[in-house]
């Protein structure tokens, strides 16, 4: 019976031998003639070589067969588990309709113009041109600087504090991971220095998205062609599209999912043309989503209801801007949870950034930016006004080291605003009060703690000022020198915005626009505690003492004011700041 079973078993795998195999795919072309193989002499019908050919495979299958009883009773071998740390995984596919739906309904909601969609819909990601702006992405649309701002400062960030990733030279191992060099040398970047630092960004941020584990990589879907270009493919795929619908974005794009972080650096390398077409702010909104996942995106906000893009402008929302630079789309600024009583909360920044944010809303009191978006690990900042979003940097990171008086600063306002529950108003009650000055060792006199609570609650400029009249030895930072905590450092603020109006006013008579990508030096000095006036005044009579050798007074620079200084102030409440040429612009 085995014998029998075993002679059917033969001529199974003689009969399977034989088949013809399936053909493996040409890559000429359809229409192209192919030559058959040619024949031995004397074998014109072919059917000596096809003999000849089932005997070996005979032969062969008789060898697998055999091999197979010699190993039937052996233990089965298991494959060795890749962690899944080293393990990739890459999916690529379509969006579903559900999927599709979810994300345009999330992103733009129910009811978005033609005009907002237009504008995410021709936005790439795409370097300046310009030599002393060549580290920059230009933005030429309305809206979604609110994605380029936050990529910017990650390139910034690969730039000047992670240059020996981005060229094998010897140049870049020798650079200061605390110190760039001067100002134009960004001048020298070369274009695979730029896009290095590109690619590795989108993959930080995206991983981050991500909680670390995986990146969604989303792009588009162009044909396959091995004689036309990817540039080509992508041109005629978004030839006279308009994404109006979930259905339209179904159409045109497709996802893929990693959890190794080389494979996603290669993907987005080969992603690169799509990302610097018009769709491409939109793609890598789209991937940060998807890599932070849509429910945990919604769960993530006070208000899953209202779009991320807001109306009727198309401004990217707070909830992006923090989705990149924190990995959690959540609404506000301030750090932790703000609890509103009754089981209800708002949530904030839970953990340190690597860059950070400010803002010209927090100079208004319309919010509170927390120390982890204010003090973030580099020393780079999105800003943000009411309608723009720009970047914020210093190159040297000892402009984030705290001396004595700034340390105790942030310590004492870090548990001041732990007890503030008013959004970022700046006062606290009397109960927090107390605790705050237990758990900062600050020992008021008790006329003082009566006067600064007498109304019921406490100011933190009242506070402060109290703060810095009181003795060190009690908690305070009196300073009868006047120069603990001096600092002087510089400071440099990128606005890719290349638009053909200045301030409101639009171009007249001219293609060329008005305001291009613009890169401004800023010279910011920091007194201890006087007030700016008292500063300059102080400056100007040292300055006055000293002279040259050719005996010319050095005079001193007057303060400069502009809507960025008030973003600083923010993060450097007695900085002045001075620049050359025009003002900043945030807008």
């Amino acid at each position: 019976m085995a014998d029998q079973e075993e002679e059917e078993n033969l001529r199974t795998a003689l009969r399977m031998s034989m088949q013809t195999p399936e053909p493996k795919r040409s890559r000429l072309p359809r229409d192209s003639p192919v030559s058959p193989p040619a024949l031995e002499d004397g074998d014109e019908d072919g059917s000596s070589r096809r003999a000849q050919r089932r005997e070996l495979m005979a032969a062969a299958a008789e060898k697998r067969l055999l091999a197979s009883r010699a190993t039937s009773s052996a233990p089965a071998v298991v494959a060795p588990v890749v962690p899944s740390s080293e393990r990739s995984e890459r999916v690529g596919r379509g969006l579903t309709g559900q999927e599709a739906s979810e994300l345009f309904q999330v992103v733009f909601g129910g009811d978005v113009s033609k005009g907002i969609l237009s504008q995410w819909t021709n936005q790439g990601i795409r370097f300046s041109e310009e030599t002393e702006t060549s580290m920059g992405l230009v933005q030429h649309e309305g809206g979604p600087c609110g994605v380029l701002a936050a990529l910017q400062a990650f390139i910034l960030k690969n730039l000047l504090f992670s240059p020996q990733e981005l060229q094998k030279s010897s140049q870049s191992q020798s650079r200061s991971k605390s110190s760039f060099p001067e100002w134009d040398k960004f001048s020298s970047l070369t274009q695979e220095e730029r896009l290095r630092a590109l690619i590795r960004s989108m993959s930080e941020i995206l991983f981050r998205c991500g909680g670390g584990e995986r990146a969604v990589v989303a792009t588009l879907r162009v044909s396959e062609g091995a004689d036309i270009s990817i540039d080509e493919r992508i041109a005629t795929a978004l030839d006279g599209l308009s994404i109006e619908s979930a259905a339209d974005l179904q159409r045109i794009i497709e996802v893929e999912t990693f959890n190794v972080q080389s494979t996603v650096l290669q993907r987005l390398e080969a992603a690169l043309p799509a990302f610097q077409s018009r769709m491409g702010a939109m793609l890598f909104l789209f991937s940060s989503l998807l890599s932070r996942g849509l429910d945990a995106v919604q769960a993530d906000r006070d208000d899953p209801n209202l779009p991320l893009v807001t109306a009727p402008f198309g401004h990217a929302s707070q909830e992006i801007v923090n989705l990149l630079l924190s990995g959690e789309a959540v609404a506000n600024v301030f750090d932790g949870r703000m609890d509103l009583g009754g089981g209800m909360s708002l949530k904030g920044i839970s953990g340190g950034v690597e860059v950070g944010f400010l803002t010209l809303l927090e100079s208004l009191n319309f919010c509170k930016v927390g120390q982890h978006l204010k003090c973030p690990k580099w020393p780079i900042w999105v800003v943000g006004s009411e309608s723009h979003y720009t970047v914020l940097f210093a190159p040297d990171t000892n402009v984030q080291q705290e001396n004595e008086f700034e340390e105790r600063e942030s310590q004492i306002r870090r548990a001041f605003d732990a007890h503030d529950q008013s959004g970022g108003g700046g006062f606290i009650g009397v109960e927090g009060f107390h605790q705050v000055l237990q758990e900062t060792n600050v020992r008021l006199p008790p006329e003082k703690v009566d006067r600064l609570g007498s109304v019921g609650f406490i100011v933190w400029s009242e506070f402060w000022q109290a703060i810095l009249d009181l003795d060190k030895d009690l908690g305070g930072l009196k300073d009868s020198s006047g120069m603990m905590g001096k600092k002087v450092f510089d400071l440099y603020h990128f606005n890719g915005i290349a638009k053909s109006d200045l301030n409101g006013q639009a171009a007249s008579g001219s293609e060329t626009p008005m305001q291009r990508p613009r890169l401004t030096k800023l010279r910011v000095s920091v007194p201890p505690r006087w007030t700016p006036e008292e500063f300059m005044a102080e400056v100007s009579a040292l300055s006055n003492d000293q002279q040259s050798a050719d005996g010319v007074v050095a005079k001193a620079e007057p303060p400069q004011h502009a809507p960025l200084v008030d973003c600083i102030k923010t993060r450097w409440p007695r900085a002045v700041c001075n620049w050359t040429g025009d003002p900043p612009s945030i807008v």
